[in-house]
């Protein structure tokens, strides 16, 4: 498959560059409480206000993930979650009047597995936008990246703090967005950051030929507003999968209604986080 016509993350921080708004990217584990249950909260997420989303594949090892999502990811393997399933939810949200960009974010591993030039195909035709591997270093991208061009979805770089040479020759190639790591470590929920953020931050800016955004760790509206004035948007993840992780009585009950007070206190929740500032 070759990529045709422009990709939806271009348009979409397109369109917040115009009005001055920065994007808000919520994650959700796919599978997590279930599939179906997943496809709600995607649209529960854009009708709080998400420009796009990020939709995490179950992984038995998941490197760079915190307990929360850990914990997620456990829960949605137990229910035999594949990367196919998670491809499925986006195509099933898009049936359910779904519009914003999907990313895809997966280890290495279970896109090799299922062959990489199927992957990116398939990633291309259920509608995904971009893929974010985060265990996948620059001197070994090459194939990834030739199908990623091919197929018309980004292949956006994770990119932690490090020698500032190196950030660079990372986000020189950048499509999409650049994912900036707020801090060393896994991703969890913090109270605070590391001093040279801003700077980071500002290297990257300064370096990428696409928008900035940054991840790992915000959890309020607060913190959230505070990264929008100095980069592109900012991607939440822990915060929200802990808000399902306490909903899961009411997101797995056999009550049509219970299931929805159990969506509905996600969505408001995710609607609290976006940030408020105009950059």
């Amino acid at each position: 498959m070759k990529a045709t016509g422009t990709n939806a993350i271009d348009e979409t921080f397109a369109r917040l560059r115009a009005s001055g708004e920065p994007a808000f990217i919520p994650y959700l584990t796919t599978g997590d409480p279930d599939p179906d249950t997943t496809v709600d909260l995607v649209k529960a997420a854009e009708e709080a206000g998400a420009h796009m989303i990020e939709l995490g594949v179950p992984y038995s090892d998941p490197l760079a993930d915190g307990p929360v999502i850990q914990r997620a990811s456990e829960r949605a393997l137990r229910h035999r979650v594949t990367l196919a399933d998670c491809m499925k939810v986006a195509v099933r949200a898009r049936e359910r009047g779904v519009k914003m960009p999907f990313i895809l974010f997966t280890y290495y591993n279970p896109p090799l597995q299922y062959g990489l030039e199927r992957f990116f195909t398939d990633l291309a035709e259920h509608g995904f936008s971009g893929v974010i591997m985060p265990d996948l270093p620059m001197e070994e991208d090459g194939e990834a990246r030739r199908l990623a061009e091919r197929t018309g979805v980004h292949l956006i770089p994770l990119v932690a703090p490090t020698s500032e040479g190196r950030a660079e020759r990372i986000v020189s190639r950048a499509r999409g967005f650049v994912y900036a790591v707020s801090s060393l470590g896994v991703t969890g929920v913090r109270d605070a950051f590391d001093a040279g953020v801003d700077a980071f931050l500002a290297a990257l800016r300064r370096a990428s030929p696409v928008p900035v955004c940054i991840g790992f760790g915000i959890s309020s509206r607060e913190q959230a507003e505070r990264f929008s004035r100095v980069c592109d948007g900012v991607v939440v993840g822990s915060a929200i999968v802990r808000i399902v992780e306490e909903q899961l009585d009411a997101l797995t009950s056999p009550d049509p209604e219970k299931k929805r007070r159990g969506v509905e206190a996600v969505r408001s929740f995710i609607a609290g986080l976006k940030p408020r500032t105009s950059r």
